[in-house]
């Protein structure tokens, strides 16, 4: 590849990682969000998540599913460091002056091992399984319709995400099972919406770039 594909694969790589590590580090807000009359209760780790599904999708196009596996291993990675750091920081005794003291600290950076364990498990299956689906539909529609590609791809490997997610925090107790469905339904929906609202950002992105990298071949993938 040529350098300023590089450096703009390093910009991606760049952003999925903070949108990833951003997510956990946020999660426990919730906030809620009326829409056509439904409403939302949602943790503000879902507004950066749709984010990593976005990217992969766009180095998938450009850079090829390799690539793009390589960013998804790399984010599993950079969140395990990131949530040791914490643990260490979190076992740090606050001096007596520290604006933050150990327990406020604590409570909003502190990660149940559930918690934890839901994240990456569901992260790994769903951006795994984005991938391989994007091109899945990328080959049968031999390059073409990028838009079918893009949102199914999504919108199956985000259900798939919230539902293990789910499934892990209600059977470690975290999460009571009469809750299951609502926050399943309201949850994928919410990121089904912005798979639809991301489709012309990606369209925007390569019309911006069709003069310095050139999308990869769906040959690659048979």
């Amino acid at each position: 590849m040529s350098e300023f594909q590089e450096k703009l694969y390093l910009v991606f790589a760049g952003i999925f990682i903070a949108s990833l590590v951003a997510c956990n580090l946020i999660f426990q807000k919730f906030f809620t969000w009326n829409f056509l009359g439904l409403n939302f209760e949602l943790s503000v780790g879902i507004i950066a998540y749709p984010v990593t599904f976005l990217i992969t999708d766009l180095i998938s196009e450009l850079f090829g599913r390799k690539r793009a596996n390589q960013v998804v291993i790399s984010g599993f990675f950079a969140s395990v460091f990131t949530t040791i750091l914490i643990v260490v920081a979190m076992n740090s005794t606050a001096a007596s002056w520290s604006p933050v003291d150990s327990a406020t600290f604590n409570k909003v950076f502190g990660l149940s091992a559930p918690a934890f364990l839901a994240s990456m498990v569901a992260y790994l299956v769903a951006q795994f399984i984005d991938v391989r689906l994007f091109h899945f539909w990328k080959r049968i529609t031999r390059g073409k319709y990028l838009w079918i590609r893009n949102n199914a791809s999504t919108i199956v490997s985000q259900l798939v995400d919230t539902s293990l997610v789910l499934l892990i925090l209600c059977f470690a107790g975290a999460i009571s099972w009469d809750r299951f469905g609502d926050l399943l339904f309201m949850g994928w929906l919410f990121k089904a919406l912005v798979a639809l609202v991301d489709t012309p950002i990606i369209y925007f992105c390569l019309w911006a770039l069709k003069d310095k990298i050139q999308p990869a071949s769906y040959l690659e993938e048979i």
